[in-house]
């Protein structure tokens, strides 16, 4: 199929321009310019009062959750865990995980969410549901261990890790990407976690692991390990000697901050459930001060309790300016690379996050034609200050339209809906038993 959007404002990498000619064909952006390319289009698409931009990549997300949106409100982490949430995942079936993994991805592309890096269980039925609406993740089976020394071979969940990296690693076109997940140093023995380490960086794959998102998690792995951070514990490990993404790095030290930068870490910030978990601020700026990666995540819709990425760059771009007495300090730019190509890069996917010819044909479109959205004297201050993610009429994934102004062509969206809620429903009633 091949589309051209006409007459369209395009940002991309820090610059915006107005009337662009963008064309795709099969799964790549073919051209862009400020001249009407010749030859024939499947679809042409009238741009304007429209704004063409890379899909956002959603950095840290544990997708089948949705059937948890809004179960645990108002209360401690270690309550909500241990009252709500651990609870429930325990009467998750595959079923139920491809069921809330479709909804998530259903709403994820409403929002212009074109690929996530996504910690859970039950992996095969998580890709299948992300196949089926035609949407990209990086997916990983979080590995958790007990208190003994345990090998890691041993553990039910690595052994599902292993399979799914064997089975799915590239699949769907390299929609499908297959990323080792430990879930944490507080979840984990040294010696299960060094295993990994060398398993990832044998495999060449990437890690995706949670970082000092919590001051207790923090404060704890230091009395558990004779003062190391969970920054540098990790990485004494070998956990950073492949491509990472460390979630939160709320309470990060200076220290941790330079092995994240010497390691090349990624870090995926999630402002909005950081906020209603009360974990805290992640130091966006003095992150990007030391050259450090930082892309934005939404974590799970149980402590968010949305997929809304133009919501989380808001948040994104003021909490340290509130924190550090500084409205300097994080910018437009900076925010929307986060959720673009940032995002893209962390997840290996070098060719995606940008509006180029021979890029994947990650777009979407919002419509500037609200009041809210006017005047414009600069469309990034507009776009993370302004916008809502209600503004995306369309989002297309490998040159594949999924989300259309209100439908989702590859997906019944009342039967999405309606099976998650029987999900749900069947969880609770057994809990309720």
């Amino acid at each position: 199929m091949s589309v051209l959007f006409e007459d369209i404002a395009v940002l991309s990498r820090g610059v915006a321009a107005e009337r662009r000619f963008v064309a795709v064909d099969g799964d790549r952006i073919v051209y862009v310019g400020g001249e009407r390319p010749i030859g024939e289009f499947t679809r042409v698409y009238d741009g304007r009062e429209k704004l063409l931009m890379p899909g956002f990549y959603n950095a840290h997300a544990h997708s089948p959750m949705t059937l948890m949106r809004g179960y645990g409100e108002n209360m401690a982490l270690t309550d909500w865990l241990t009252k709500r949430i651990f609870p429930f995942e325990d009467k998750l079936t595959g079923e139920d995980v491809y069921r809330g993994t479709l909804l998530a991805m259903a709403e994820s592309v409403r929002y212009g969410i074109v690929s996530s890096t996504d910690m859970y269980f039950f992996c095969e039925d998580m890709i299948r549901a992300i196949d089926d609406i035609g949407a990209k993740a990086n997916v990983g089976r979080a590995v958790v261990s007990g208190q003994g020394d345990e090998r890691i071979e041993d553990l039910a969940c690595f052994r599902e890790a292993k399979d799914v990296y064997e089975r799915y690693h590239g699949a769907a076109g390299g929609r499908i990407r297959v990323d080792m997940s430990l879930h944490a140093e507080y979840t984990s023995t040294p010696t299960v976690v060094r295993q990994l380490a060398e398993y990832t960086a044998k495999t060449g794959t990437r890690m995706h692991v949670h970082v000092s998102e919590t001051k207790s998690e923090h404060e704890g792995c230091m009395e558990r390990h004779g003062g190391l951070t969970p920054t540098a514990y990790l990485n004494d490990l070998g956990i950073f000697d492949t491509e990472t993404t460390a979630a939160h790095c709320v309470w990060v030290d200076e220290r941790d901050m330079d092995i994240l930068a010497e390691k090349g870490v990624t870090v995926a910030s999630c402002p909005v459930s950081n906020l209603k978990l009360a974990s805290g601020v992640c130091d966006i700026p003095a992150l990007l001060g030391r050259g450090i990666n930082v892309a934005i995540g939404t974590d799970s819709v149980a402590s968010n309790n949305n997929l809304n990425m133009v919501e989380e760059m808001k948040f994104f771009a003021l909490l340290n300016k509130e924190r550090k007495g500084d409205p300097t300090c994080v910018t437009t730019r900076e925010t929307v690379d986060a959720a673009t190509v940032t995002g893209a890069e962390s997840q290996g996917r070098d060719d995606c996050g940008r509006i180029e010819a021979g890029c994947r044909a990650d777009l979407i479109v919002l419509d500037l034609s609200e009041p809210h959205l006017h005047p414009v004297h600069d469309l990034y201050n507009n776009l993370v200050y302004a916008a809502s993610g209600s503004d995306v009429t369309i989002t297309m994934i490998d040159g594949k339209v999924v989300y259309d102004d209100g439908t989702w062509p590859t997906i019944d969206i009342e039967r999405v809906k309606a099976e998650a809620d029987l999900a749900t429903r069947r969880i609770l009633g057994a809990l309720h038993d």
